[in-house]
């Protein structure tokens, strides 16, 4: 028996007609509790389950909500969902129309204060990133559950903590938040910031920036040149 799974798992199994009968016209992947923008998105669970219906030629979107810890509640989980029901509801209708693109998925994002949102905007991936590090705890209860976008993380100073005595495996560590890195440029984290419901149209592939492609084109070709034995 499976008992445990990701998002993508649970978007492949509930497509696969093992559980339904029927395949979905829509895949709806979140609520996630923390927001999805930026280069989060390349490791956000609930992107990955909109993702998995993508591959296998279904439209999908993934929705998360961006909590503030200390600010944020449950029932801003129904606020957002509201929310975004004329985006499901439009898009349903595109996939009946026959219009839907299969060329991608869409990644929504609400932001905080869901209920006075300033409408919806379409927005690209922008290379917003929380930068993490870690800390020594001395129990587990320290450690924090985090969200995708790490952003309720406790940041107090670790407590000191003798190790002499504790061997490696026994060591337990925490992430912690050391800082960030924020888009300027109307991408996504910054339009989300300012109020907005983000719509960032997104696919499978990553391509790498044209001056990499360049440099990697002349730089592969020198290699070929080269015997095997002069990279030892």
């Amino acid at each position: 028996m499976y008992r445990a799974g990701t998002p993508a798992d649970c978007t492949s199994l509930g497509i696969s007609k093992a559980l339904f009968p029927t395949v979905p016209d829509l895949v709806v992947s979140g609520i996630n509790k923390g927001s999805n923008c930026g280069y989060h998105i390349v490791y956000s669970g609930t992107v990955a389950g909109a993702r998995e219906a993508f591959f296998y030629g279904i439209p999908a979107i993934s929705v998360s909500y961006d909590w503030v810890k200390g600010k944020s509640g449950v029932h801003d989980f129904t606020l957002a969902a509201q929310a975004c029901i004329p985006i499901i509801s439009a898009v349903v209708v595109e996939i009946k129309n026959q219009k839907f693109p299969q060329s991608c998925f869409l990644n929504v994002d609400v932001p905080n204060n869901a209920a006075n949102h300033k409408g919806y905007k379409l927005t690209k991936q922008g290379n917003s990133i929380v930068k993490m590090g870690w800390k020594q705890v001395t129990s587990e209860t320290e450690e924090q559950k985090m969200s995708s976008d790490m952003t309720n993380i406790d940041t107090q100073t670790p407590k000191d903590s003798c190790t002499s005595s504790v061997s490696p495996e026994q060591l337990l560590f925490a992430r912690e938040v050391r800082g960030y890195v924020l888009d300027h440029e109307d991408t996504d984290h910054k339009s989300l910031q300012e109020g907005y419901i983000t719509v960032t149209p997104l696919a499978a592939l990553s391509q790498a920036e044209v001056d990499c492609r360049a440099y990697f084109r002349d730089w592969l070709q020198s290699v070929t040149e080269l015997p095997s034995s002069s990279a030892l």
